[in-house]
């Protein structure tokens, strides 16, 4: 192959300079090997030449044959690309997979679609997050390019880890204004790690504030910081207005469409490296479910070739194998499943018929098929307890409510999600479940209570490690945007959290403060609501887990007590109105309360039993004026809210239609 002398650009183009013709596909195919956008003040720290990148005409190129091949050919097939979107959370992930979906002409025309198609959970429409990690594909020129959109929050990191197994390159979003963030740091150290190239993607490039130069700049120093190779940190740049549906090779001159994006893609993500005539080898990243077709298995065809009918062998890493049949075979177009015959090796794929495959499993040859490395995730950081709903309600709006049926989806879960861990708790009806995050949890819990259980949960928790006869907890690092005038009141709370400050930057032009601190995991827990307490709202916080560190001490979340009812009952408006003189209620008149139940804040520390049932002596004295009830409006708290809010020695009762919090009554409380 020829070598090609690359001369490296500049970066952002100043406003004197005269502005370049616009870009446009054609002119992209022309430009052959990846362009590169390091910036101008790096330019002399990373120069070197590429190679220039082979025709396209060509499906399958032939190379030569690894060591460990043996006999096998070593090939590449020209006609697939495989690429995992990965973001820090709402950098625009799934919008801008949309504007691809909507320019590849994956819908009709008069077709109606609904924003993030692909976040199609109603949690993640709901929260606005994605959850899950979907696939999809699309056809430019000729070449397949599969789709898997990741989630961005920390709490979700298993579900990036799996599907990196399936593809060859990442396009790493990130905001023209913020630039890279936390979860950003994790999924590139991910990528980076399993040797993918990367294609940079600096989103939202039409804000008024975006800082492209800044952006660029940062992320190449954290290639630099995250031991990247020389090849990975020659990325190719490029600049993107997700819901505008426009890139460009340069911010101040986009191509009115997603030409630019689509063309980086064919140059600067490798194809898929297959043994074209070697064993049938399948790694299974997902799994889907579907009433009609029970358990799907979805994972990249490594080699060979998989047909619908034929008989396999599924492999486990402790090597016990059992033979299953291909009932149906599946690949993905544009946005759905489309059944096929066979599907050859580079290609991604979903197969049914076998019921009990489980993710990290290989799918291989009956007679001389071996197993794939197993997909490995990292370890949970936080654990909570699970157990049946012991509450006088218990059984009312519950479809689910013993501890076989709590038990049996809790195993249930693990089927799918790698990043969790369930085991049996001190008595018959306690598991204890440990997940990456509160989050993590916090969205199992609501599609548990939607799919019709009922259970209580006990606070969140920390893992701790005992090395050399040391405590060691985990440790996050904390990055809050907040304005500049209540920065003062958020360092003071993160100080009573343990926390290490360890860096302050002035973020864009909008008057706000990015701080980011070292901080113990379980200082996060409540504080979220204690940070938009202090700032009326106005700051933003995001965590991403760094590594496990000395016992930092003893730190206290929460200053108030909590008001507990003093007997079972309805709420009445004359018990409420003396009631929320000692603090803040969660309860409204004609509410039904039980003996234990958390039904509001105190204003002091320490818990006080309260009456909220009481009602007015009848007398026989009349007044010319009923008296007016002026209650305040009660504190409406969310899940995550209750899951954060409560100590010790509390639960929290979730129901499919209620929330409650009670106080635990097999712990006493200690004074």
């Amino acid at each position: 192959m020829q070598m090609q002398s690359l001369t490296l650009r500049g970066g952002v183009p100043s406003a004197r300079r005269a502005a370049p013709p616009p870009a446009s596909s054609a002119h992209l195919a022309a430009a052959g090997p990846c362009l590169l956008r390091v910036p101008r003040s790096l330019r002399r720290r990373r120069p070197r030449s590429l190679r220039a990148s082979a025709s396209l005409e060509q499906e399958v190129k032939e190379v030569a044959p690894a060591p460990s091949a043996g006999k096998s050919s070593q090939a590449t097939r020209r006609d697939v690309r495989n690429i995992a979107i990965v973001a820090h959370v709402d950098h625009g992930k799934t919008t801008l997979v949309d504007s691809m979906l909507r320019q590849a002409k994956v819908f009709r025309d008069n077709q109606v679609v609904q924003e993030r198609i692909m976040d199609s959970n109603d949690l993640e429409r709901e929260r606005g997050i994605t959850i899950l990690s979907k696939n999809t594909s699309i056809t430019y020129k000729g070449t397949k390019i599969n789709i898997i959109d990741t989630p961005g929050h920390s709490d979700f990191g298993g579900e990036v880890e799996r599907v990196l197994n399936m593809v060859e390159g990442v396009l790493l979003v990130v905001d023209s204004v913020e630039g890279p963030m936390p979860q950003t740091r994790f999924v590139l150290k991910k990528a980076l790690e399993f040797g993918h190239a990367v294609v940079v993607v600096v989103n939202k490039i039409d804000r008024p504030t975006a800082r492209p130069e800044f952006v660029v700049n940062s992320t190449f120093e954290l290639f630099i910081e995250l031991n990247a190779t020389d090849e990975q940190c020659d990325f190719q740049t490029v600049y993107a207005s997700g819901i505008k549906g426009k890139a460009g090779l340069d911010p101040e001159n986009l191509a009115n469409d997603l030409g630019p994006l689509f063309e980086a893609i064919l140059r600067c993500i490798p194809e898929p490296r297959i043994e074209k005539d070697g064993a049938l080898q399948m790694l299974v990243s997902n799994t889907e479910y579907d009433e009609h077709k029970g358990r799907i298995a979805i994972g990249r065809l490594h080699a060979g070739e998989l047909q619908r009918g034929m008989e396999v062998k599924v492999c486990t890493p402790d090597d016990s194998c059992r033979v299953a049949k291909v009932s149906e075979l599946f690949v993905y177009q544009n946005f759905s499943r489309v059944p096929v015959e066979s599907v050859g090796a580079g290609d991604i794929c979903a197969v049914c018929g076998m019921s009990d495959i489980m993710i990290g499993e290989t799918i291989a040859d009956k007679v001389t098929g071996t197993p794939l490395p197993t997909i490995k995730v990292e370890e949970p950081t936080v654990r909570m307890s699970f157990s049946i709903n012991t509450s006088p309600f218990v059984g009312r709006e519950g479809k689910y409510v013993t501890s076989r049926n709590l038990r049996d989806r809790l195993y249930r879960e693990l089927e799918r999600n790698l990043a969790m861990k369930v085991e049996d708790g001190e008595t018959a009806d306690t598991f204890l479940v440990s997940g990456r995050g509160t989050l993590h949890l916090t969205i199992l819990i609501e599609n548990m209570r939607r799919e019709g259980y009922e259970f209580m949960i006990g606070p969140p928790k920390v893992i701790n490690k005992t090395v050399d006869g040391k405590t060691l907890e985990p440790y996050e690092i904390a990055a809050v945007e907040v304005p500049e005038e209540y920065m003062g009141s958020v360092v003071e709370l993160l100080g009573k959290r343990r926390g290490q400050m360890v860096n302050m930057e002035a973020s864009g032009p909008e008057g706000t403060t990015l701080l980011k601190y070292k901080i113990p995991t379980r200082g996060l827990i409540g504080l979220r609501n204690a940070i938009l307490t202090a700032s009326r709202g106005r700051a933003i916080l995001n965590t991403i887990f760094d590594s496990y560190g000395p016992w930092a001490g003893d730190l206290s979340s929460r200053d108030q007590g909590s008001l507990v009812a003093f007997e079972d009952g309805s709420t009445t408006s004359y018990a409420l109105l003396n009631a929320q003189e000692r603090g803040v209620l969660f309860v409204q008149p004609g509410q039904d309360v039980y003996k234990g139940q958390i039904v509001g804040i105190h204003q002091r520390p320490g818990d006080l039993a309260i009456n909220v049932c009481k009602k007015k002596a009848a007398t026989n004295v009349r007044s010319n004026k009923e008296t007016t009830v002026v209650l305040d409006e009660p504190l409406s708290y969310s899940l995550d809210d209750c899951i954060e809010f409560i100590q010790e020695d509390e639960l929290v009762e979730v129901t499919p239609a209620s929330i409650r919090m009670c106080k635990n009554p097999k712990i006493s409380k200690k004074k």
